[in-house]
């Protein structure tokens, strides 16, 4: 993954936000959406493409089109790096590779210690009963 190409290919749009901020909000466009065409990437293999269509699903349209949006801060400046960092954030842990899970035995000893716990707890069971 190279993260400059893949941020030269960032297409940044600027909206108005909504909530809090009094004239601010009204003003000035501070909420950023970061547009990225997965498909058209050049930073990526076709393998990794693959990866981030599975993994990331839920973010990407028809169109193979990510979309990720900040309002956060009232500055576009920071809401853009915000969105930036969040993106190569969200393609890194999506990218990295699961550790595969060795399956370990468990030792004769712990099964022994089990196997007699359950006896000394069947002995005190069968101890309680009455006799006649």
């Amino acid at each position: 993954m190279n993260s400059s190409l893949i941020q030269s290919e960032l297409l940044f749009k600027a909206v108005r936000s909504s909530g809090a901020g009094g004239q601010n909000v009204n003003k000035v466009s501070t909420k950023v959406i970061l547009i990225w065409d997965i498909t058209a990437s050049r930073a990526l293999s076709t393998e990794q493409k693959e990866i981030l269509s599975d993994k990331l699903k839920n973010r990407i349209n028809k169109e193979g089109v990510f979309q990720l949006e900040c309002d956060e801060t009232r500055s576009q400046l920071k809401n853009k790096e915000i969105v930036k960092n969040r993106l190569l954030y969200l393609l890194e842990h999506a990218l990295k590779k699961d550790k595969k899970r060795i399956a370990t035995k468990i030792p004769k000893a712990v099964i022994k210690k089990r196997l007699n716990d359950k006896k000394i707890h069947s002995d005190k069971k069968t101890n309680r009963k009455f006799k006649w």
